[in-house]
C-alpha cells in the first residue's frame, strides 16, 4: 500500500490510506470483508451520523461530555452532513461483522479524525472515537436504532407520500374514464362488465390500506433501543441518556421518537423491521398486480385486448420496427419482486437473534432500506409515466362488450340459469351479440332486453 499513514487500535498497528477520514478498525473490515464491494445505503449513513449529533448533544446536556468535545463532534457530523460524497468515508462492506461494529466504528473514527482536524486538537484533548464519539453507546444499540431511525425517515419522507401521490393520480384518473364500460375479467376469461373507473378504484382501495398498514407501524420504527448499550442493561450510559437522546433525535429530524420500554428486546431482535418488510412485500404485491392489469389492458394492440394505450416512451425492440412496449409496469414489476426478496432475506435474518444480540443487522438494514426506495419511486413511476398518461380505446371496448355473452348473467332471475347457459353457448358458437340470441330464444321483446342487457346498468348491481 502506497501514501499511508501508520494507525493503532487494541490490535496494533495497521496501514491507513494517507488521505482517509476513518482509522485502523475500520482499514480490518475493509481488509476482513472483500465480500460484495456494496457498501451500506447513503441513508443508512446519513442516519447513522445525525444520531452521533444527537448522542453529542445528549452527553453534552447530561455532562457526560465536556462542551468543547460535544461541540467538535457535532461540528465535525454537520460537516459530513453537507458533504454530497459522504459514502467515500464509509466503504465498509454490508456484508459485514453482524453486529453492524465495523461500521458503527467506521462512524466513531471518521467523526473523531474530522473533528480534531476542524479543532486542531494537541495530544491528550483529541477527540476520542470510542471514549468520545460512541460515549454511552455500544453497536449493539446504535445500529439496531440506525435501522429503526432511518426506516422511519424513509416512511415519513418517501414511501407515504408516494404511495398517497399514487392513490392520488389514480382518483383523478377513475374521474376521466367513469364513463367507460368494460369488459370484466375473471380467470383471464370475460366475466360481467365493469366501467373502468371502478377498476382503478379499486387499485386505489388496495393502495390505502397497505398505506394504512404501514403508516400503523410507525410508532414500533420510531421506538429506539439507544441507552441500552451492550445487551440492553444501559451499562456505562447515564440513566437519563436514552429519554434525552430520543428527544434530541426528535428535534434534529422532525419526527418523534421514544425510547424502548425494554432495550433488550430490541436489540436482541429484528421483529418489527421483520413486520415492516412484509407490509411492504405486501405494498409490492399490490404494484406488481396493478403493473399486470396495465400490461393485459395494453396488450396489442391488434392482437391483445388493447383496452387502453400507455405512453409511448420509448422503442420496443432492437429488430422490430414500431413496436412499443409497456416498460414502466414490466419495471415495477421487476421491482416488486425485488422487494419480495428483500423480505425474505430480511425474515431469515430476523431468524438471527441468538440471545442478547441479532447478528444480522446490517443486510437487514440494507435490504429494508432497498426496498422502502423502490417502493417509493415505483409508486411515482407508475402514477407519473403510466397511469396519468393511458388513453382508452373506446372502439375496442364497445366491441368486446357487443359480443360478450356473459352479459346473459342479467337474464337468470328472468329466465333461470339452464336457458341463459344455452343462449350464452349457442351465441359463442355462432360469434353472435347476446341479445340477438336472447331475443330469437325467448319471449322477451327486444327493448326490455336492451334494458336488461345495458352495460352499464349491469355495473351498477342489483337486480
Amino acid at each position: 500500500m502506497t501514501n499511508t499513514r501508520t494507525e493503532s487500535d487494541s490490535m496494533g498497528e495497521l496501514e491507513v490510506p494517507s488521505d482517509a477520514l476513518y482509522g485502523a478498525q475500520t482499514q480490518r473490515a475493509i481488509n476482513n470483508f472483500p465480500l460484495s464491494g456494496e457498501r451500506m445505503p447513503l441513508t443508512f449513513i446519513r442516519t447513522l451520523v445525525t444520531i452521533k449529533k444527537a448522542a453529542a448533544l445528549a452527553n453534552k446536556k447530561l455532562e457526560t461530555l465536556n462542551a468543547g468535545t460535544a461541540d467538535a463532534i457535532q461540528q465535525a457530523c454537520d460537516t459530513l452532513l453537507d458533504e454530497l460524497e459522504l459514502q467515500q468515508h464509509f466503504p465498509v462492506d454490508v456484508f459485514q461483522t453482524g453486529s453492524g461494529t465495523s461500521t458503527n466504528m467506521n462512524a466513531n473514527e471518521v467523526i473523531a479524525n474530522l473533528a480534531n482536524q476542524q479543532q486542531g486538537k494537541h495530544e491528550g484533548e483529541a477527540v476520542h472515537p470510542n471514549d468520545h464519539v460512541n460515549n454511552g453507546q455500544s453497536s449493539n444499540d446504535v445500529i439496531p436504532t440506525t435501522i429503526h431511525a432511518s426506516a422511519a425517515i424513509e416512511l415519513t419522507e418517501s414511501l407515504i407520500p408516494a404511495i398517497s401521490r399514487l392513490i392520488d393520480i389514480i382518483g383523478t384518473k377513475a374521474n376521466s374514464v367513469s364513463d367507460y364500460c368494460k369488459t370484466g375479467r375473471t380467470h383471464l376469461m370475460d366475466a360481467m362488465p365493469v366501467r373502468m373507473d371502478q377498476s382503478l378504484r379499486a387499485w386505489s382501495a388496495q393502495l390505502s390500506q397497505q398505506r394504512k398498514t404501514i403508516k400503523s407501524l410507525q410508532p414500533a420504527i420510531q421506538t429506539l433501543a439507544q441507552g441500552g448499550t451492550a445487551v440492553g442493561t444501559g451499562v456505562n450510559a447515564h440513566p437519563d441518556f436514552a429519554a434525552t437522546f430520543a428527544s434530541t433525535l426528535s428535534d434534529l429530524t422532525g419526527i418523534t421518537f421514544t425510547p424502548a420500554d425494554n432495550c433488550f428486546a430490541l436489540i436482541s431482535s429484528q421483529d418489527t423491521a421483520v413486520t415492516l418488510s412484509g407490509a411492504i412485500k405486501s405494498l409490492a404485491v399490490t404494484l406488481m398486480k396493478i403493473s399486470n392489469d396495465l400490461r393485459w389492458m395494453n396488450s396489442g394492440p391488434l392482437a391483445g385486448l388493447g383496452e387502453v394505450s400507455l405512453p409511448a416512451l420509448q422503442p420496443g425492440s432492437s429488430i422490430m420496427p414500431g413496436k412499443v412496449n409497456p416498460v414502466i409496469p414490466e419495471a415495477v414489476a421487476m421491482a416488486s419482486a425485488q422487494v419480495i426478496g428483500n423480505d425474505a432475506a430480511i425474515t431469515v435474518g430476523g431468524q438471527s437473534g441468538n440471545f442478547e444480540l441479532n447478528v444480522m443487522l446490517p443486510m437487514i438494514a440494507d435490504n429494508l432500506l432497498s426496498s422502502i426506495k423502490l417502493m417509493s419511486n415505483s409508486c411515482v413511476l407508475l402514477g407519473e409515466q403510466a397511469i396519468k398518461g393511458f388513453t382508452v380505446n373506446q372502439e375496442n371496448l364497445e366491441k368486446a362488450l357487443a359480443k360478450n355473452p356473459i352479459l346473459v348473467t342479467a337474464l337468470n332471475p328472468v329466465i333461470g340459469y339452464e336457458k341463459a347457459a344455452k343462449i350464452a353457448k349457442q351465441a359463442y358458437k355462432e360469434a353472435r351479440p347476446i341479445i340477438d340470441v336472447a331475443e330469437q330464444e325467448t319471449d322477451l321483446p327486444r327493448e326490455e332486453l336492451e334494458k336488461l342487457l345495458n352495460p352499464t346498468k349491469l355495473t351498477q348491481g342489483g337486480l
